[in-house]
């Protein structure tokens, strides 16, 4: 039988749950909050949803870097849940979107610090065997989060007569049990029992030291996102599709419920079969899904895409990062996440603006077929 995972692996799922229906509960409402209530306009909502990821890949580089630099991950996940957690409460208060963009830029601001050390904390918990099942239940349990805030979200309004303001209040709550977990029973693996913290500042030497596997990683990581745009078109695809505006949220929820239901399984798989053909079968599932938003035009096409691309991240996320922890050397382990999230980041935002020029001028066919395309790319780069 195989060992089962480190409990500070399971505490950190649960940390990025709780953190989670805390941050979709706000998420889910946040656009409707900034027009509906505060009265600012959809350039603005892009502005500040821009700027706070944005600031959070960034950041992402550096926390890392600092992490491997004084050798510890717990102080810089406890800086960044805590300051998301501080942050929770101004989106209740906030008198206008100078406030929102302060909240946002804040939260984010604690993503970033927290994202490269977290996942480097989990390979330093487990042995490389175990990397998949370990960063898939995690990936599993921040998805039931990403769930259950926006259901969370939506049965509150429906209590409180569309109150977001109270819903946002609410949101606190499991922000600062999420902080408690992380207090209580996430602790950093001894220095005797890893690499010791590797010298010197981060710039062009370090990024050399990373070496080609861990650049090879990136490649392949930089083309997947490029082919997997952002979630906000499948919304726009199933409104194009007739679905009311009430119902919008359940996209994301059935998404994320595929998403959840397979991450753990895809990674503990790999531990025993390795990732390449998983990987690859997540790109096809990718093509699919393309292919069937590119093509259909009713709404059992396109919920049927929406699972697709559910499996399709299941099927990869937690694989890559198993993918990045060991392919980069242990002394630059958090380096090397942060790294690959701003190589991810930058790609998806290059990809939005496409698809985005694309559904301006083309229209949603174009969109996703032009997106299906980009899946040979990433196909061709795949590991083996």
């Amino acid at each position: 039988m195989r060992a089962s995972l480190p409990s500070g692996v399971v505490a950190l799922g649960l940390v990025s749950l709780f953190m989670d229906v805390s941050s979709e509960m706000i998420h889910a409402l946040l656009p409707l909050f900034l027009t509906g209530t505060l009265g600012a306009t959809a350039l603005a909502v892009g502005l500040i949803e821009g700027a706070g990821e944005g600031l959070a890949q960034v950041v992402k580089v550096f926390s890392g870097a600092w992490s491997d630099r004084i050798g510890r991950r717990r102080p810089l996940l406890l800086a960044g849940y805590g300051l998301a957690a501080l942050t929770k409460p101004l989106f209740a208060i906030a008198p206008g979107a100078g406030t929102v963009l302060a909240a946002r830029l804040a939260d984010r601001l604690g993503k970033g610090i927290r994202g490269a050390p977290r996942d480097a904390l989990v390979a330093d918990l487990v042995p490389e065997a175990q990397r998949g099942a370990a960063y898939g239940l995690r990936q599993s349990l921040d998805t039931v989060g990403a769930f259950v805030g926006p259901l969370l979200a939506i049965a509150l309004m429906w209590l409180w007569s569309g109150d977001i303001r109270r819903v946002f209040t609410v949101a606190v709550v499991p922000a600062l049990i999420s902080v408690a977990i992380l207090w209580l029973w996430v602790r950093d693996v001894p220095r005797a029992a890893t690499t010791s913290a590797a010298p010197g500042r981060f710039g062009r030497g370090r990024l050399a030291a990373l070496g080609p596997a861990f650049r090879r990683v990136t490649l392949f990581g930089t083309a997947l996102a490029l082919a997997r745009i952002s979630g906000a078109f499948l919304i726009l695809k199933a409104a194009d599709a007739g679905l009311a505006a009430a119902w919008a949220p359940a996209v994301f929820v059935l998404l994320n419920i595929v998403y959840g239901a397979t991450a753990w399984p895809a990674g503990a798989l790999s531990d025993r079969i390795g990732q390449g053909g998983l990987l690859r079968l997540s790109i096809v599932t990718l093509a699919a899904c393309h292919g069937l938003l590119a093509l259909g035009t009713g709404l059992s096409a396109v919920f049927l895409g929406v699972a697709f691309w559910g499996l399709h991240m299941g099927l990869s996320q937690g694989l890559l990062a198993a993918a990045v922890a060991a392919s980069a050397p242990d002394e630059l382990r958090a380096t090397a996440f942060g790294v690959f999230n701003l190589a991810g980041g930058i790609a998806t935002l290059a990809a939005n603006a496409l698809a985005g020029a694309l559904w301006a001028g083309a229209g949603a066919p174009a969109t996703f077929a032009v997106a299906g395309a980009g899946t040979i790319l990433a196909f061709v780069l795949a590991p083996r």
